[in-house]
């Protein structure tokens, strides 16, 4: 299994840089989870965009999902000129804000749109469920987490076990769908100083370290970085709360799940 990141920033980028996206890949499986600003022609230099077989959007704020439309008419051309047999791509959002989702699924020139809320459910532990699909054999499964709009962390079976949290504050839920993965990609969206600020919404990097220690995750990388923060001050932050060695998601960096 291999994560490659497109953009890390938010809630708009760095010069240059771009906001949350990230492809996992597992055998045939290239899975797009969210498509923020500037992720689409970040992903030109990694990928073919005609691999993607599904795109998750962990939630609706611009930040997540601001180049769908650029993926959507990429993918309506590829196919009328016929370069993309596969035939349309599985989307998979939350169903609100209903406007904005709505909109969304009305890319129907491109994708074959699900609502989260619509997935089968599954116990991913005692007393957590989450939406399931797959994508040959690898599976996904989405579970509610708590954000100022209806979010999804994302899990990821196959090779190995892989989570990204999307944004949301610390759960026990989160937890739990974290425990022992291979790899948790955890947004830190900011200091110790923004504890209260971001209660309920976010995680601060020493919440992020704090959390997939208490998962015992067995590798931590931190994401969603606020553009003007110092990155060496919330992975100090990150690293003690988790007690050992974090990465920093880099743009253009690929992490492997063995």
């Amino acid at each position: 299994m291999r994560i490659t990141v497109l953009g890390c920033w938010a809630p708009y980028p760095r010069v240059g840089g771009s906001c949350s996206g990230y492809v996992v890949q597992d055998g045939a499986a290239n899975v797009l989870l969210d498509v923020g600003n500037g992720t689409f022609s970040r992903m030109g230099h990694f990928f073919d965009y005609k691999t993607i077989r599904a795109v998750v959007l962990t939630h609706l704020h611009p930040d997540h999902y601001a180049d769908l439309p650029c993926l959507r008419h990429a993918i309506d051309g590829a196919l009328r000129n016929g370069t993309l047999k596969q035939g349309k791509v599985p989307l998979y959002l939350p169903s609100r804000p209903e406007a904005v989702a709505k909109e969304l699924a009305s890319y129907t020139d491109a994708f074959e749109a699900t609502f989260i809320e619509d997935l089968p459910r599954e116990s991913v532990s005692p007393g957590v469920e989450a939406g399931v699909f797959e994508v040959g054999p690898v599976r996904f499964f989405l579970l509610p987490v708590q954000h100022s709009l209806p979010a999804y962390a994302v899990g990821v079976e196959g090779s190995g076990y892989f989570v990204y949290s999307g944004d949301s504050s610390p759960t026990g839920e989160l937890e739990l769908l974290a425990r022992r993965a291979d790899i948790l990609l955890c947004e830190a969206s900011g200091l110790d100083k923004d504890v209260e600020y971001m209660k309920g919404n976010h995680m601060t990097a020493r919440q992020a370290g704090e959390l997939a220690k208490r998962a015992g995750a067995k590798e931590l990388i931190i994401t969603h970085f606020y553009p003007d923060y110092d990155l060496e001050e919330l992975s100090a932050q990150a690293r003690e709360g988790y007690g050992k060695k974090v990465e920093l998601a880099v743009e253009g960096d690929t992490y492997f799940v063995y």
